[in-house]
């Protein structure tokens, strides 16, 4: 693990794919040189940002000035704040919207927003003219240190989350940590969760650093670029290693199983944010590792107790409005892409940093955990 940063250091991880190899540049007052950044990389293109009505009024002109300095055309597709607008619906809007505006293939759609922006917005540039080229310009922590990189698009379905989508890397993302100063608490806690996954993953020295630092994180110190600097590199890394999620980058999904049947029983709405939901199933991954002998009760609870000492959920009975039974659950559980003909596929552990991929998990096992888990 590297030394933390200055605040004022901005820091660039390279994500290694060869021909489809991009930079994430991390650091503070980053906006203000997005135009000159695309302009080195798409001379004289179009740009298209999309964007939501929130951070819209935050953030847009901002970067519209940036890359307006630099030269270029800037127009932007505004869509509906929150989780419903990764529909096919909205997906929908953005297209038409780009092929109204006469995108071509040559030019630049931004994603200015968090993990809904970046998904719709992605998926939208993979499709339009069967791939336009993308910049992420993440305004969450989540998004920063998780969606934002690697290339992972989609809306949602009926059935479940990020159900249909595409593989698209972007060409650039840029993460300007300013911009978190005024992203309320609740979201800057909900991608906290995705900040402790690398460390509960893979990173035992992480999460122990991050169980020291976690408060000057939240308050802007320093810790907090050496947090997404940390992450970004360790998701770049997988990544580089397996882009398309036919090996080890499953591990990302720690959590994911369980939190993405609980966030679609809540409807895909605020009452559970994807890191609340993925802070909950990262709980229930290690309760299960101990429920199934994989590891000592003691890590499950070193887990657990970080994660409730940020305020984030960590039982079933902390979700607002409750949750559905076990048959209901289950069959959310069933529609994970991880499924295999079938079969169940989990992210258990050995313990904190110690995470592995298993296969042809009993769902009789997995009813069993569950069921005992509404109880409490």
């Amino acid at each position: 693990m590297t030394a933390p940063l200055r605040m004022n250091d901005p820091i660039v991880v390279p994500v290694t794919l060869g021909t489809r190899s991009y930079e994430i540049v991390i650091g503070r007052g980053l906006i203000a040189t997005l135009g000159t950044r695309i302009a080195m990389l798409r001379p004289e293109a179009k740009v298209a940002i999309v964007t939501d009505e929130t951070v819209a009024k935050h953030y847009v002109k901002p970067v519209e000035a940036a890359v307006a300095a630099a030269g270029l055309t800037v127009m932007r597709v505004l869509v509906p704040p929150g989780e419903r607008s990764k529909s096919f619906a909205t997906f929908e809007q953005v297209c038409e919207a780009l092929i109204t505006a006469r995108v071509e293939r040559g030019d630049i759609v931004i994603a200015l927003g968090g993990g809904v922006i970046g998904d719709l917005a992605g998926f939208a540039a993979a499709a339009v003219r069967r791939g336009i080229d993308y910049v992420q310009v993440p305004t969450t922590l989540l998004a920063q240190v998780d969606s934002s990189v690697g290339g992972k698009t989609g809306i949602n379905s009926a059935q479940g989350k990020n159900q249909i989508g595409a593989f698209h890397q972007p060409v650039l993302v840029v993460a300007d940590t300013a911009v978190l100063d005024t992203l309320p608490a609740r979201e800057f806690r909900a991608g906290y969760a995705e900040v402790v996954k690398y460390g509960l993953i893979g990173d035992a020295t992480f999460f122990s650093w991050l169980v020291s630092n976690y408060q000057d994180i939240f308050a802007g110190g320093p810790a907090r670029e050496h947090a997404i600097a940390t992450s970004c590199r360790a998701k770049a890394g997988i990544v580089a290693r397996d882009e398309r999620e036919i090996g080890e980058r499953a591990l990302l999904n720690l959590g994911h199983t369980f939190g993405h049947a609980f966030e679609a029983a809540a409807g895909f709405t605020d009452r559970l944010l994807h890191g609340e939901a993925v802070a909950l199933g990262m709980a229930l991954a290690y309760d299960f590792s101990a429920h199934k002998g994989l590891t000592a009760k003691s890590e499950a609870a070193r887990a657990r107790t970080h994660l409730a000492a940020v305020g984030l959920p960590t039982y079933v009975n902390q979700v607002p409005g409750g949750v559905p039974g076990v048959d209901a659950l289950m069959d959310l559980i069933s529609q994970d892409k991880k499924v295999k003909r079938g079969k169940l596929t989990f992210i258990l552990v050995h313990g904190i940093g110690q995470a592995f991929i298993e296969n042809n998990v009993d769902p009789a096992e997995v009813r069993a955990f569950l069921t005992e888990q509404l109880s409490r």
